[in-house]
């Protein structure tokens, strides 16, 4: 049982660390652009499934509160969280669709859209980021090593190197609280 232990936390360190080695410039440029785009009063919108929607609604929450320092709040906003909008979408819709529809009624031109996405091919995750760029939104996506056809739709993209989901959400989480430390930076 201690090896399953050991080696998880280890996978999970190595992960990371390859993560960064290759990605840490495009982060930064990443949170830049989310910074600027508060600064200029726009928001910004974040969504995925299952434990993306998980990570977008703690993402979206560090930012409306506080990472580590009090501030003022900022406008993010997880469209994983109003369960009535979700299955009214859904049904009337298509699952599809519902980031989709949220994107067109909330986005605005110059909002930050972020997709999360382990796999990358999570149909209603790129269907949202399609919307927000034809709205004139910045958009990023988080995926796994693969990319999936979310490398292809969004402005920027943020791949973990690995295809294991739990390894993925870790560092994808990791991704959200070095963003929400640069905005507090910023900001």
């Amino acid at each position: 049982m201690k090896d399953i232990i050991i080696s998880s936390f280890e996978e999970s360190a190595r992960v990371k660390k390859k993560f960064i080695e290759e990605n840490t410039e495009n982060l930064l440029r990443i949170g830049l652009l989310i910074s600027d785009s508060l600064k200029k009063g726009r928001k910004l919108l974040i969504f995925g499934n299952g434990g993306s929607a998980a990570d977008a609604q703690h993402i979206a929450a560090e930012i409306v509160g506080r990472y580590r320092k009090k501030k003022i709040g900022l406008p993010a906003i997880a469209l994983t969280t109003d369960t009535s909008i979700l299955t009214a979408l859904g049904n009337d819709f298509g699952y599809e669709s519902i980031f989709e529809l949220q994107i067109e009624a909330l986005c605005r031109e110059g909002d930050v859209c972020m997709g999360i996405s382990t796999s990358g091919n999570s149909e209603n995750v790129i269907r949202g980021i399609i919307k927000a760029k034809e709205m004139g939104a910045i958009t990023v996506g988080l995926t796994g090593e693969e990319g999936g056809r979310l490398a292809e739709e969004a402005d920027f993209v943020l791949k973990v190197p690995s295809k294991e989901t739990p390894r993925i959400q870790e560092c994808h989480i990791t991704i959200g609280h070095v963003l929400c430390e640069i905005i507090e930076m910023l900001l």
